[in-house]
């Protein structure tokens, strides 16, 4: 596992893109660029998700899983009821901010010729020859699609901090 979240997170995702799209046909493995962006953004996102939960279980003291054990609780219920709601309480902003940053990479999409916001803003601008409203649009466009993230990421954030864990 190590080996692939460092695979993964020290590599561009261009890179991985390039390798999905262009390389896998070479070994006889047929691929569109639909499926690549996806699987591009699954070894991406899964590496990151992985580091952040990871990070979140090692935030949670050991005194907290020898007390869960000391009240009579098995490996299961001590990781649902005390390990997994602290873990989560410290995760859940990086996951969330790592959602966001996996939806700004899909900019790179356009690479491999799979249309992206990106793609249609130079195309925009190719048009009407106005990079600053197009440009602006982008920008626009980007917000609307993640500000809400960001928001209920918040809200969801002050939820499980208010319910006692993680401050």
């Amino acid at each position: 596992v190590s080996v692939y979240i460092e695979i993964s997170r020290n590599t561009p995702l261009l890179v991985q893109l390039f390798f999905i799209y262009y390389g896998l046909p070479k070994v006889g493995i047929p691929t569109d660029a639909e499926t690549c962006g996806i699987a591009g953004l699954a070894f991406l996102g899964g590496s990151y998700m992985a580091e952040a939960f990871r990070s979140g279980l090692e935030s949670v003291d050991k005194i907290q899983t020898e007390s869960a054990y000391s009240l009579g609780m098995n490996k299961m219920q001590a990781m649902r009821y005390v390990i997994l709601p602290q873990a989560m309480s410290v995760s859940i902003p990086a996951f969330v901010a790592n959602v966001i940053f996996l939806m700004k990479e899909t900019s790179v999409f356009s690479a491999i010729s799979l249309l992206d916001l990106m793609f249609m803003a130079k195309d925009l601008m190719g048009m009407y020859n106005d990079t600053t409203e197009a440009l602006c649009l982008l920008v626009g466009f980007y917000l609307i699609i993640l500000l809400p993230i960001s928001i209920v990421g918040t809200i969801v954030e002050r939820r499980v901090r208010r319910a006692g864990f993680g401050g």
